[in-house]
Formats: C-alpha cells, sequence, structure tokens
C-alpha cells in the first residue's frame, strides 16, 4: 500500500504544475491504444486540485482518448499482420479464442460494446485494436468511444465539482480501502475477459 500511497501522491503532484493537462491528453490518449496505465488518477489528481476545472480536464481527458482509441483502430485495421503475435503476449489474459469472441460480440452489438469499454473498467485498448481487426464502421466506432469515454470522464468530473474537498478528505482517509477496491474492480475486468474466452 506505501507504494500505490507514493503514486498517488506523486500523481496528485501533477495537479499543481503547468505541465498536469499536456500530460493528461497524452495519457489518455497512449492508454486508448497501448499504455497500461488509466487516465482517471491524473484526471481525478487534476480536478481535486481546481474542482472548478473539472469539466475542461474531462474534454481534455475524451478527446485525447477518442483520439488514441483511432490510432488502436488503424493499429487493428492495418497493422494486425505485424502487432498480433505480440498482442497476446502484451495484453494478460486474453487469448486467441477470446478475440475472435470480441469479434462476434461486435457482430451483434457493435456500438454497445464499445460504449461499455470505453465506460467500464474493462481494458479500452483491447476493443479499439479489435474494432479495426474486424472491421466495425469507423463512425460508429468513434461515435461509440465518444459518448463511452466521455461519460465516463465527465461522470468524475462532475463528482469532483460538486465534492472536490470533501472526496480529497475521504481519499486520503481511506486510501487503503480505496486501493483494495480498485483492485478488485481490475481483478474482475480481467476475470470476465477471461470468462470471454
Amino acid at each position: 500500500m506505501k507504494m500505490f500511497r507514493r503514486l498517488y501522491d506523486w500523481v496528485m503532484s501533477w495537479g499543481n504544475t503547468p505541465y498536469g493537462v499536456p500530460a493528461l491528453a497524452i495519457l489518455a490518449f497512449a492508454e486508448a491504444s497501448f499504455f497500461p496505465v488509466p487516465p482517471d488518477v491524473l484526471l481525478m489528481a487534476l480536478a481535486l486540485a481546481a474542482p472548478l476545472k473539472s469539466y475542461r480536464f474531462a474534454l481534455v481527458a475524451t478527446l485525447g482518448s477518442v483520439c488514441g482509441g483511432a490510432l488502436g483502430y488503424m493499429l487493428g485495421w492495418g497493422a494486425w499482420d505485424l502487432i498480433g503475435e505480440y498482442f497476446y503476449d502484451y495484453v494478460p489474459g486474453i487469448t486467441v479464442a477470446g478475440f475472435e469472441q470480441v469479434g462476434n460480440l461486435f457482430a451483434q452489438y457493435d456500438f454497445w460494446i464499445i460504449f461499455a469499454a470505453g465506460f467500464t473498467p474493462i481494458p479500452y485498448k483491447i476493443f479499439t485494436i479489435a474494432a479495426g481487426v474486424f472491421d466495425l464502421n469507423f463512425v460508429v466506432f468513434m461515435l461509440a468511444s465518444l459518448v463511452g469515454r466521455g461519460m465516463r470522464f465527465f461522470l468524475v468530473a462532475l463528482l469532483f465539482y460538486y465534492f472536490g474537498k470533501p472526496a480529497k478528505a475521504i481519499i486520503d482517509k481511506y486510501f487503503n480501502l480505496l486501493s483494495i477496491l480498485l483492485l478488485i474492480l481490475l481483478l474482475a475486468a480481467f476475470l470476465l475477459l477471461k470468462y470471454l474466452s
């Protein structure tokens, strides 16, 4: 927990620098296509440091993430032959059969699968790349990404806009418990991916 606490404090420190917003845009872009750390942590840090700018930060995260999702889509669509072999090594819990199951889900629920991946803790990058591999309609993909990611980040912004200082006090007081809950959510997301396979 001490390691998580140090990471939390370090990320929180970005909220007080002029580089916080560009870092949020870069992190949101990278996480949507290849980077493992979600942008929510930095978004929360910035929103805690400046609650009245929460919606601006959410917009930055949304646009960065949707643009990164487009890159993920293009990687799946145009470079799958080059990256496919490494993809299964890079993403824990996903198998060839599981990835094909994602393709079957696209055939049935196209918009809703991307929306769910964008809104929930399920690793979004898996679905951005898969959308390109399985040739999901790009306009549908972008719209679902915009709605799913936008709702996720603006919900965080809404909470911190109205409950910024009390939220920080709660996080500081119950940091260990919240860290455990976050780990449980991430574990649940990976178990869901395993179930799909």
